[in-house]
């Protein structure tokens, strides 16, 4: 089964950057659509951004949009999640998501079928 490990989360003051990481196991990494949601304390999990198996597509919340970037790397079987300045509000637990279809607009947490175990990031003001 294919396992994801995310890493680089942390405590950062309001207006710093982090980026997180999100590593998979497995040889079918490059035909994943992979994504990023948090979950706010007492909140449900929300939609962060998404991106497409071959990179070419990308998807984000319009609460982050030109705030993060999603990339991946093929090769290294990774993607990522680049935050700038951030803002008390992007407290949250950051997961990774895999899909095993194509692609799809929809960011609804049941489109995705493995999950990473989180990573916590909280922004200080």
């Amino acid at each position: 089964q294919v396992q994801l490990v995310e890493s680089g989360g942390g405590l950062v003051p309001a207006g710093g950057s982090l980026r997180l990481s999100c590593a998979a196991s497995g040889r079918t990494f490059g035909t994943y659509t992979m994504g990023w949601f948090r979950q706010p304390p007492g909140k449900e999990r929300e939609f962060v951004a998404a991106i497409s198996s071959s990179g070419a597509t990308t998807k984000y919340a319009d609460s982050v949009k030109g705030q993060f970037t999603i990339s991946r790397d093929n090769a290294k079987n990774t993607v990522y999640l680049q935050m700038n300045s951030l803002k008390p509000e992007d407290t949250a637990v950051y997961y990774c998501a895999l899909r095993w279809a194509g692609w799809t607009s929809g960011t609804g947490v049941y489109e995705y079928d493995r999950w990473g175990q989180g990573t916590q990031v909280t922004v200080s003001s």
